[in-house]
């Protein structure tokens, strides 16, 4: 009995073995592939400075080479998220229920549907209107010589937490579901919601201004406040199941009663 547990056991870690290394290849194909694009999506990346007038520089010799591989890996990852999560899906799979099995692959999707999803929201909104503002900050006086090392880790640390961070409705969706939080609850963690967005905002994105950490932590907050809404509709939509499927009952119900009744004045007529 013990052998089966541990060959089973050892079963199960080979199996995630197999889908830890999978991802990995994954990744490291994807970043490849990638590699051949990098130069594109640094140009995308750069425009707001270019589009600003300002020059991109880079101070170390190895600084370029070292960013584009940066930037390739990072794609690497989002293009081969897919597949990392089609192998934990299988690796989970077979211990779920027919039901779980399908609300767990539409989680998954909707998962990564709302991850892209905040990268490029964080991008072309935030992000772009972010760096214009802190750019015209230093004013006339002074000239930026940015780095390509130091603004491609900039963009990326600030563009993936909301990648994230946009995963809280979905979150609190299935929260609400399984009845573990509800709109009161919701209500009540606001002003903890805007201490923990600001916070999240400053530690995510350290900067000397207050503005920049600002700009992260309001598109959270407002996320706090959509996901309240979901959890405010979540609950309605139960208590109106709840009230169709008591009339239904009582509806049901009757009918029987009014079975019962007839059955009997049927029998004291056949008396």
């Amino acid at each position: 009995m013990v052998e089966e547990k541990d060959q089973t056991m050892m079963e199960h870690l080979e199996e995630l073995r197999r889908v830890l290394i999978i991802s990995l290849i994954a990744t490291i194909i994807m970043s490849g592939v990638c590699w051949f694009f990098s130069d594109r999506i640094m140009e995308i990346i750069l425009k707001p400075v270019l589009d600003s007038g300002n020059k991109m520089h880079y101070i170390g010799i190895m600084e370029a080479l070292i960013t584009k591989i940066k930037v390739s890996i990072f794609l690497g990852f989002l293009t081969a998220l897919p597949i990392i999560l089609w192998q934990f899906w299988s690796f989970i799979m077979p211990a779920l229920r027919k039901v779980e099995k399908i609300y767990f692959t539409i989680f998954v999707v909707v998962s990564y549907i709302f991850f892209i999803g905040g990268i490029l929201f964080a991008f072309y909104t935030v992000f772009n209107i972010g760096v214009k503002f802190l750019l015209h900050f230093g004013g006339e006086e002074l000239i930026p010589m940015l780095t390509i090392g130091n603004y491609i880790s900039f963009a990326m640390m600030f563009i993936l937490p909301f990648g994230v961070v946009f995963e809280l409705p979905l979150a609190v969706f299935l929260l609400a579901q399984l009845g573990v939080i509800d709109y009161q609850w919701m209500v009540k963690k606001r002003k903890m919601a805007i201490l923990v967005s600001v916070v999240t905002g400053a530690v995510l994105v350290p900067s000397p201004d207050i503005i920049t950490p600002l700009m992260m932590a309001t598109p959270m907050y407002l996320l706090f406040e959509i996901s309240a809404s979901i959890v405010k509709l979540v609950e309605w939509l139960k208590k109106r199941k709840a009230k169709r499927q008591a009339q239904e009952e009582a509806k049901k119900q009757m009918e029987e009663e009014s079975n019962v009744t007839q059955a009997e004045e049927e029998n004291k007529g056949n008396d």
